[in-house]
């Protein structure tokens, strides 16, 4: 979901640097709680990363947690369906390569909750000799950290990063035509038909419509109705209700009549593309693409961007919401030096670092308090106000259930569908009756 090829080592180092004034860490030993950043020098812990913006940036600046506690780092950015792969067959095996795994909240939170892969971080948190003084685990939102939280009550992973969905728009094209920022999805989807102009390759929508990787921006939709979620209060399947099928044909309309040709095969990597090149007015996802939007050397678009929250539904206002997060594997030998790790992967330095590098929302809030830090970034104050505005209407955009990736392979099979024509109804109810008793079993399984 990440535009990771944008984000080169040079740009993190300059996006960290020149944009950021990073509050120092403590290295020295706090005298009432006995904790020494330098407690486990000498010692080597292995860390396995998504790759993404994110994680180019701690692995650029890792020479610092080196330097400031004596630990060395092992870290690897693997593509994120590969990692995915990979850190759940080493977790099966008992012994798992890495001390500290990132993992997507949305797609793998409730399988290492229940298999308990990950060790629970409540007791370190609460153990002043293990946390620094300044960790301040008041400052992660309330909404993420509940978002990381098991069922059972166990913290099992540390937040890193909160994933909004946005709406960008080109200024330039929505003048042209004299229209404002739409408020709600049924003025989005009459200016994008008026914006529309396949004679100039000019579009007023682009979107996902790639199999499995639409069904996020159909949700986006759903949560604008009274419904908002995909499964009821007793976890079964509710994706064929009229608020769904409402959800659809908004989906169907922008995608069928007000995209690109070949939008059924687009996936975020598509859609920015043709964002960038001028030839879509308006786009609905992830937050971590304004770098790339902004780049003066890659992008047409670049300092004609608009960020705003995305329309309200026809009952509720709200955005998809999707996280990563940091876990020690329950098998680690080595937790001390890996939890050492995690408070300063996800400490206020480095989350302030990923706000102005431009590679997302952080999931602590003081980064969006940081007005200096803010007012010396290259992106625009409608970009972090957009952000701030979004964590207050967020919800996640995904079920947590095990089959997720099944899930989103059936319904996006039926939104596919969809954009070629096929009765929005129908398609729905035959996915939800294909991909129910897949979820039954797997929750008489739990």
């Amino acid at each position: 979901m990440n535009p990771t090829e944008w984000i080169t080592r040079r740009g993190v180092l300059g996006a960290t640097t020149a944009l950021l004034a990073a509050p120092p860490m403590i290295e020295t030993a706090n005298a009432q709680s006995g904790f020494d950043w330098r407690r486990f020098r000498g010692q080597r812990i292995e860390v396995s990363l998504t790759q993404n913006p994110r994680s180019q940036i701690l692995i650029s600046n890792q020479r610092e947690f080196e330097e400031m506690t004596g630990i060395s780092v092992g870290a690897e950015a693997i593509p994120e369906q590969q990692h995915r792969q990979k850190f759940a067959i080493e977790f099966t095996s008992g012994r798992p390569s890495f001390d500290v795994v990132g993992i997507s909240l949305h797609v793998s939170k409730l399988q290492i909750g229940r298999a308990k892969w990950c060790t629970d971080l409540t007791p370190m948190i609460q153990d002043a000799s293990l946390t620094a003084p300044d960790f301040d685990f008041a400052d992660y939102g309330q909404g993420i950290v509940e978002y990381a939280r098991q069922a059972d009550g166990r913290l099992d992973t540390l937040p890193e990063f909160t994933d909004y969905f946005i709406m960008y728009y080109n200024k330039e094209l929505l003048a042209a035509k004299n229209l404002g920022v739409p408020r709600s999805f049924d003025e989005m989807v009459d200016s994008a038909r008026k914006l529309t102009d396949p004679s100039r390759q000019i579009y007023g929508n682009v979107g996902r419509g790639l199999r499995n990787a639409n069904v996020v921006l159909w949700t986006q939709f759903l949560l604008g109705t009274a419904q908002k979620d995909t499964l009821n209060a007793q976890r079964q399947l509710i994706t064929d209700t009229p608020d769904a099928i409402e959800a659809g044909r908004i989906y169907q309309t922008l995608m069928r009549d007000c995209s690109p040709p070949g939008s059924v095969g687009f996936n975020w990597n598509e859609c920015q593309t043709t964002f960038m090149q001028g030839r879509a007015a308006m786009w609905i996802d992830g937050v971590g693409f304004a770098a790339p939007l902004e780049d003066r050397t890659r992008s047409r678009v670049a300092g004609k961007v608009g960020y705003a929250v995305v329309p309200r539904g026809s009952a509720s206002h709200h955005c998809c919401m999707f996280g990563t997060s940091f876990g020690i594997a329950e098998a680690s030998q080595k937790k001390g030096p890996a939890w050492l790790y995690l408070q300063w992967a996800s400490g206020k330095a480095n989350q302030l670092r990923y706000l102005t590098g431009g590679a997302g929302s952080p999931a602590r809030t003081s980064p969006y308090r940081n007005e200096e830090a803010i007012k010396a970034s290259r992106f625009p104050r409608d970009f972090f106000d957009t952000l701030v505005e979004s964590a207050a209407i967020s919800r996640p955009g995904l079920p947590i259930i095990l089959p997720v990736t099944e899930f989103r392979d059936t319904i996006g099979t039926a939104l596919t569908n969809t954009i070629g024509g096929a009765d929005v109804a129908t398609e729905l109810k035959r996915a939800t009756d294909a991909f129910r008793p897949i979820l039954e079993a797997s929750e008489r399984a739990a």
